[in-house]
């Protein structure tokens, strides 16, 4: 996936420009692996669940990177987006077991006017993708909507998820699941957080989405 991601480092540069940013760090593979590299961190349990079960040792890799991102610059504060939720879990509890002293903040996932999630993948869409993209989206509402109604069969609600996901041929889905936050491990019954997840490959794109859900206290 990394060597199939969309880059536009002029295109970010500017963006970064117009937030006024100071410094941006961009080095190049060399120097954040160079020859001889044998050293990896690995964050046990949230590694293997969800994308790290479709993509194994992907996890690795990112809280390896991230490390020495953090590591060589320093920061105070490090911002991640909450569309990829296990990667901002997994670097948040990173984090907290190495005492690394930096604070992760997560960010809102940012959504275009019909729902589906900013994603540099999304170029890769045609139209007509892009419309059946939607369904990842349009699956996590079902499943809030489902459980704020008062829904607890949280198969049911899975299969909803599945069963709207999979009415279009375009989409193939990898999981449609509602997952504890903090450990992403499937739940039986409703908590009054949890999280549910999908991911799905939409033409040439594998797409991941989320949505946080908190249940009204009665």
């Amino acid at each position: 996936d990394f060597h199939q991601d969309p880059r536009s480092l002029e295109t970010d540069l500017d963006e970064c420009r117009r937030a006024c940013a100071d410094l941006v760090c961009c080095p190049d593979t060399e120097e954040i692996f160079p020859e001889g590299c044998a050293t990896f961190v690995e964050v046990e349990g949230l590694s293997s669940v969800l994308e790290g079960k479709f993509r194994p040792g992907h996890f690795r890799g990112v809280a390896t990177v991230v490390l020495k991102l953090l590591n060589s610059t320093s920061p105070d504060v490090a911002y991640f987006g909450r569309k990829d939720y296990q990667q901002q879990i997994l670097i948040r509890k990173m984090c907290a077991d190495l005492q690394l002293p930096v604070m992760i903040r997560t960010c809102p996932t940012v959504r275009e006017p019909d729902g589906l999630a900013l994603s540099s993948r999304n170029r890769t869409l045609n139209d007509e993708q892009r419309q059946s993209a939607l369904l990842l989206s349009q699956s996590l509402k079902l499943a809030k909507e489902q459980l704020l109604a008062g829904e607890t069969n949280l198969d049911a609600v899975r299969q909803t998820m599945l069963t709207h996901l999979s009415s279009d041929s375009a989409v193939s889905v990898d999981y449609a699941t509602i997952a504890h936050p903090e450990s992403l491990e499937e739940i039986t019954e409703p908590l009054p957080e949890m999280v549910a997840l999908v991911a799905a490959r939409v033409g040439p794109a594998r797409l991941i989405d989320n949505l946080p859900i908190r249940l009204k206290r009665r």
